[in-house]
């Protein structure tokens, strides 16, 4: 019997006049954030909303004729339909934020913002996880603000891959294609066709479509080599996230970096300042200096001037999360482009070598291209500090050019609606306020009753959403009911109220999932006490090509089924943007045990803790900065140069030393009134401690100031009347790289050993310098108490000594120096290049000390 030939027909409906909005709203990713817009397509069709996984755009080609008409002529739907749409023309109409207007001019000043990911929402499939979502939440907020800003990066078919977990725990990787129509993108025009730019490859030029996405005030371009004037092979570039080979990732990285640059210019779009937002996108430095070197630039002035206006984030202290490519096959793959930019390709490769190992570092590419750098957490710009140190090697790490911002989210993107509105209850003015910490204290008002049955009923969506996402992931794999009955019946029983903690997030082994389990007979105790229950909730994704993090994932599902803990571990596939916001707002703790200080910043307990969840965390990332104490509890973690099961096991034991001491009895003292009065008041402390500190707009506006602005300055100063400066730096740094090697330092006057506290000391210091003049120097002492007494991390306090006079072929350089501290302290000197038109005092990485 032969199968009958199958054709699939999709009838579109006529959106009606009355509500033809719809198109608008659904096409701008402001949806993405704004629950009202999302909630008018739920009301039309709730179960054809979740059957297309929350996606506007797809919704309106597959909703019934009669559903839109019926909406459109209900009165209380279009009461509602008029306000959302009124609210979005409003939003659309605001402008720019007072400190946005005073640090940056947006009709002179623009920021360019590159990432390989952006994760807006779950219906726009090209991310993968925490930077992405991160660069979501950074468009997101620079849309707020009302920033001059514009985001590029690459449209993939399919995305990252959707994850399904089989009967024995293991990790099932698939992909699904997107056609564009149901994207919240359009085709960028020029005289009636979409616009395409290319990039010279090995043999032949790859071409790329440019799309938009519309993302409240700012845009979004995506470049997309799925056209047919490119073969099979580079129609696939743009297929898959993370996908491929080496091969396949540089040859993606060269059509965002260098594509990307030319997408704007083909648009006319000049940027001020340059975010390059992880080292996939370092290739526009290339790009960038090709442009400067066709008005008459050598390659080493254009590189300054490109450096100038050029910010580098690197968000990972993890080596493997750092791409490196053979010489060789960066040689291949650029090696028409160099030729036919009138690059050499040994400066090139320069600029990526670390260690000068014969590999290319497109974070090492990133850094010497851009003279702007920053980690994302206060120690994550300690440890970056230390791991790209070669990069300015004679500069000490704690002095070198890479800052910090940590990482924030977007509120109204994860912040429950129902807190928000008890926000807009008794603050109504709280959205204006992320940026104002003692605003918070609001919280403290509220009544703890109220409080409290915000978050239970929060938890309850949250039950309810896990045991529908068990069922069915049981029921495609055919798990037994009543396996399954068993596996639901904590969370299918909200009289219990069990104390619920969230754990999801990429599973790499560094992040340490299974930390929990080091003593399971204790664990299992705690777990399944019948007066005290407890719920572990754990999803995410492993790598395709990482087995040791899908054998996490098998080992969790092989403990959630053991008879004794079933029902105590749940362990939930595809974790993407709507699991997210149901675990992040119903659970009551949000566990992260990284193995420090390999978690840069992590943002998921920033989310979390927006919704009163309370954080149980190692001290890494942003939970360095954010725990006080009062609102979530702290792993501190033991000294890296341990034995590394030696750390597990101490770490271990403090998590449930804290389960068993602490947060289980908390939870479950809840008196007469029925909830912990205790734990509310740490869960008010989580949310009013953290929501004004760690979200996106107070990061945002990190950026503006930190590095934007000075970042426009710097690039308008370099490239002013022909790159006059950028020229003279070049020419500069050239004349003092020749002569460093034959200068020196010596210290010619002695200091006495002691003094009055209100005595000065004269520092008398000779410095060959090899043909460089004094001017092309800085010479300072730094002065550091040996005890500090009532100073608060205390110096170095800086005296900087000047020209006086030669001596015996020498430059001397002089100071008087007045002790600032009492008691002991230590005088060092120190001599670095300077010139008035350097970024940063050391991002030559030259430094001698007497």
């Amino acid at each position: 019997m032969h199968k009958a030939t199958e054709f699939r027909l999709e009838a579109r409906p006529h959106i009606p006049e009355a509500i033809e909005g719809l198109e608008v709203l659904a096409n701008d990713l402001f949806y993405s954030w704004d629950h009202g817009v999302r909630s008018l397509f739920a009301r039309i069709d709730l179960r054809l909303w979740q059957k297309v996984e929350h996606n506007p755009k797809l919704f309106l080609r597959r909703v019934s004729q009669t559903r839109l008409n019926e909406a459109s002529e209900d009165r209380a739907f279009m009461a509602e339909y008029r306000r959302v749409l009124s609210s979005y023309d409003a939003y659309l109409e605001s402008e720019p934020g007072a400190g946005v207007l005073e640090a940056l001019d947006p009709k002179t000043s623009l920021v360019a913002y590159f990432c390989a990911e952006f994760g807006f929402h779950e219906s726009f499939p090209i991310y993968s996880g925490g930077l992405g979502i991160l660069a979501g939440d950074h468009c997101k907020a620079a849309s707020d603000l009302g920033l001059a800003f514009v985001a590029v990066g690459l449209l993939y078919q399919q995305g990252y891959f959707i994850q399904t977990i089989d009967a024995l725990g293991q990790q099932i990787a698939r992909y699904q294609s997107h056609s564009s129509d149901e994207l919240p993108i359009t085709p960028v025009e020029r005289d009636g066709k979409q616009l395409t730019v290319s990039v010279p490859f090995p043999g032949r030029d790859v071409h790329a479509k440019v799309w938009m996405a519309r993302v409240g005030h700012i845009r979004l371009y995506l470049l997309d080599s799925n056209t047919p004037e490119n073969n099979a092979d580079d129609q696939a570039l743009t297929l898959q996230l993370y996908g491929g080979d080496f091969s396949t990732r540089v040859s993606q990285e060269m059509l965002l970096g260098i594509g990307g640059v030319r997408v704007l210019s083909e648009l006319g779009i000049k940027p001020t300042t340059w975010h390059i937002n992880e080292g996939h996108a370092a290739f526009q430095i290339l790009e960038r200096c090709r442009m400067a070197m066709a008005e008459g630039l050598p390659f080493s002035a254009a590189l300054e001037a490109v450096a100038g206006s050029t910010l580098f984030t690197t968000h990972t202290p993890v080596p493997a999360g750092h791409d490196i490519f053979p010489r060789d096959l960066v040689a291949h793959h650029l090696g028409a482009y160099v030729e036919e930019s009138g690059l050499d390709f040994a400066e090139v490769f320069a600029l990526g070598s670390k260690n000068g190992d014969d590999s290319f570092n497109m974070t090492s590419l990133g850094l010497r291209g851009s003279r702007f750098h920053n980690g994302v957490s206060r120690i994550h710009g300690g440890v970056a500090s230390h791991m790209e140190g070669d990069i300015w090697p004679q500069v000490p790490a704690r002095d070198n050019p890479i800052q910090y911002i940590t990482n924030g989210v977007h509120v109204p993107t994860f912040l429950a609606p129902e807190w928000a509105s008890l926000f807009d209850m008794h603050a109504p003015t709280w959205k204006s306020e992320l940026l104002n910490p003692d605003f918070w204290h609001f919280i403290d008002n509220i009544p703890d009753y109220h409080y409290w049955s915000v978050h239970k009923a929060l938890k309850q969506q949250m039950a309810e959403y896990t045991v529908r996402r068990l069922k069915r992931q049981h029921k495609r794999n055919g798990t037994g009911h009543s396996v399954t009955e068993r596996m639901a019946r904590q969370l299918a029983s909200p009289e219990k109220d069990a104390l619920v903690i969230g754990f999801a997030r990429r599973f790499a082994t560094y992040k340490r999932a299974t930390l929990i389990f080091s003593d399971l007979a204790r664990l299992e105790r705690l777990l399944t006490n019948p007066d005290h229950p407890v719920v572990l909730v754990f999803a995410g994704k492993a790598h395709p090509q990482d087995q040791p993090g899908q054998q996490l994932i098998k080992v969790i599902h092989g403990l959630s089924m053991q008879p004794s803990l079933m029902g105590h571990i749940i362990l939930l596939e595809n974790y993407d943007q709507a699991m997210a916001r149901r675990l992040l707002s119903g659970v009551d703790v949000w566990l992260n045990t990284p193995e420090y200080p390999k978690e840069a910043s992590g943002t998921s307990g920033e989310k979390a803790a927006l919704n009163g969840a309370l954080n149980l965390s190692v001290l890494d990332g942003w939970w360095g900065e954010g725990y006080d104490k009062t609102n979530g509890w702290a792993i501190t973690p033991r000294d890296t140069g341990l034995d590394p099961e030696f750390r597990n096991r101490e770490e271990a034991r403090d998590l449930l030393d804290l389960l068993e001491q602490e947060i289980i009895p908390l939870y479950y003292n809840r008196a007469s009134q029925g909830y912990s009065k205790g734990w509310v008041t740490r869960s008010k402390a989580s949310m009013k401690t953290i929501t004004p500190r760690f979200n996106a707009q107070r990061m945002v506006m990190d950026y503006v100031r930190n590095y934007y602005q000075p970042a426009t300055a710097q690039g308008k100063r370099l490239t002013a009347d022909g790159f006059n400066l950028a020229t003279e730096l070049a020419e500069w740094k050239a004349r003092v790289r020749a002569a460093w090697d034959g200068v020196s330092i010596h210290v010619r006057g002695c200091v006495d050993d002691q003094c009055a506290w209100d005595e000065s000391v004269e520092l008398s210091i000779g410095v060959s310098l090899n043909g460089l003049a004094p001017s092309d120097v800085r010479v300072e002492c730094l002065v550091t108490p040996e005890c500090a007494g009532t100073h608060a991390e205390p110096g170095p306090d800086r005296f900087f000594l000047e020209p006086d006079g030669e001596k015996d072929g020498q430059t001397l350089f002089k100071t008087q120096v007045q002790p600032p501290y009492p008691g002991l302290q230590t005088l060092r000197v120190r001599m670095y290049p300077y010139h008035d038109a350097i970024t940063h005092p050391l991002e030559m990485g030259a430094m001698l000390w007497a």
